[in-house]
């Protein structure tokens, strides 16, 4: 697996990686359960068979801390890791939410614009429309900026993942 640096890129939304490993999926399972115990553990996470979610401990842990969730495939001649950075679930459900609303409320807009332009009435609703994408940007530029501020926590992760994932581990 390469270093971190080269897969969290901070302009995506939600990084992805995807790596290979020979260990089954009960001993990547039962190695990381263990590290997860361990006092000196820089990590806070839950593992289940297949499944792994890993982020900070809760006394590191703010608004904009990241989420990685992680599953292992059994493939033929290796286990396949996919993994997806993000905030929190509820962070994210919230993002998601507002995003859907902006969206509803500009298609409602534009609906209603040009069916009064159509009919001749007019249509100065629409120029509400620029208002509603900037307001769409700007949602995307705090979820950016929270992003940046989580990275050196994304970083954490990815490291400890690096280090579960390697052939000789040293907890």
């Amino acid at each position: 697996m390469q270093h971190s640096e080269d897969h969290i890129a901070l302009l995506k939304v939600r990084p992805r990686f995807e790596t290979t490993t020979k260990h089954s999926i009960a001993t990547l399972s039962e190695r990381f359960r263990a590290a997860l115990r361990l006092d000196d553990c820089p990590v806070a996470g839950k593992v289940r068979r297949g499944y792994m979610s890993l982020y900070p401990k809760l006394e590191e842990q703010h608004y904009w801390s990241p989420y990685l969730s992680v599953s292992f495939e059994e493939g033929e001649t290796a286990t396949v890791v996919r993994g997806i950075y993000g905030p929190k679930p509820t962070v994210w459900t919230m993002f998601v939410f507002f995003y859907a609303i902006i969206g509803f409320i500009t298609l409602i807009v534009i609906i209603i614009g040009t069916a009064n332009q159509a009919i001749g009435n007019s249509g100065a609703i629409m120029w509400s429309v620029p208002f509603l994408v900037l307001l769409f940007l700007s949602l995307y530029l705090v979820a950016f900026f929270g992003q940046k501020k989580g990275h050196d926590q994304i970083d954490a992760i990815h490291h400890f993942l690096e280090r579960g994932l390697g052939e000789e581990v040293d907890w």
